[in-house]
């Protein structure tokens, strides 16, 4: 029985020692406020605008494939060669 009287007296004291994180949040900008309304101001995409964009990615992609591809076949080049002279 003393046991389970400690452990819970242990319990009590932890939790009034824990401080109340609810309060360090409430007053900065990141909190949420029903009255205040967001603004975003985006800029308007035109269809140039998004093509250029679609060949501007497309660009990444297929520079980012070929760095993988050359990347991988050296890997498997050296490990062959590695299993050829063993």
């Amino acid at each position: 029985m003393p046991l389970a009287e400690s452990m819970i007296s242990s319990l009590k004291s932890n939790k009034r020692v824990m401080l109340d994180k609810s309060k360090r949040f409430r007053k900065t900008l990141g909190g949420y406020d029903k009255n205040r309304k967001r603004n975003y101001d985006f800029p308007e995409a035109t269809p140039e605008m998004l093509l250029e964009i679609r060949k501007k990615l497309k660009r990444e992609q297929n520079i980012l494939w070929f760095k993988i591809s050359v990347a991988s076949a050296i890997i498997i080049t050296i490990l062959v060669w590695m299993l050829v002279a063993s």
